[in-house]
């Protein structure tokens, strides 16, 4: 099912958001913090260095996130475009700091400069998002945000939807609960009992083919795939119930 119509919210008993791309335009603020990040990077790379002789350096361009970096894991990420550019380091540990010349070095490096972006730029709802949520919560309805990423918490207070949630459960959650990501239901599920619903009571908003399948996999009583990019019917395919390109086609 496709299109614009109000869904009969007061049927169920939680709604569950993921975050990026579905609440906020977050892309936007990890594109900008991994330009700064590789622009810093590369511009300061020793080319006299033996090892890095034969380097790319030329600055760093959209079409290098597109091609390398988007939608992939940080550190994968990384080492994905120091391929691409002839630069080799070592992968390191993931508790590198962001000073040390490694691949995860420069992912932590990555990571700071989100927080400093965010910070800095701030990020807003989608307004089709917000008055979605606005809705919501008149009718008292409890929702949650269910996302990979480590930094949905510092997100949501950027924005200023913060308070808007029962419940968070992103990528920190789920390291210390040693629960699956998506497209494991996992996640969700958790999110769920957190807000006293049952999966088939319980509607699931994603963008992202992974959460869609998760939000199958669950026996979630309603998934509805959001398009800013992926495609409706590979949405559709994923197992999404209904898509809308705008979540104020909802209300």
């Amino acid at each position: 099912m496709t299109g614009s119509s109000p869904l009969a919210w007061n049927d169920y008993e939680a709604v569950l958001f993921d975050l990026d791309g579905v609440l906020t335009p977050t892309a936007e603020v990890h594109m900008a913090a991994w330009a700064e990040m590789f622009s810093t990077f590369l511009g300061g790379l020793d080319t006299s260095r033996p090892e890095f002789a034969d380097a790319d350096t030329s600055a760093y361009t959209d079409e290098d996130y597109y091609a390398h970096v988007d939608g992939k894991p940080r550190y994968e990420g990384v080492a994905d475009l120091l391929a691409a550019r002839g630069v080799e380091l070592p992968q390191g540990s993931p508790s590198d700091p962001p000073e040390a010349e490694t691949v995860c070095g420069l992912g932590n490096r990555k990571n700071d400069a989100f927080t400093a972006v965010l910070e800095r730029d701030g990020v807003r709802p989608f307004p089709g998002s917000l008055a979605l949520l606005d809705h919501l919560r008149d009718l008292g309805l409890p929702l949650a945000v269910v996302s990979s990423s480590a930094n949905a918490r510092a997100v949501l207070r950027a924005a200023g939807i913060a308070d808007r949630f029962v419940t968070v459960v992103d990528g920190r959650t789920a390291a210390a609960l040693e629960i699956p990501g998506k497209p494991e239901p996992d996640t969700f599920l958790h999110a769920a009992r957190d807000c006293g619903a049952a999966p088939a009571a319980a509607v699931v908003l994603e963008d992202a083919v992974s959460g869609v399948r998760a939000g199958a996999a669950g026996g979630f009583g309603l998934v509805v795939g959001v398009d800013r990019g992926a495609g409706e019917q590979t949405l559709l395919t994923a197992g999404a119930h209904r898509v809308v390109t705008d979540l104020a086609d909802l209300v």
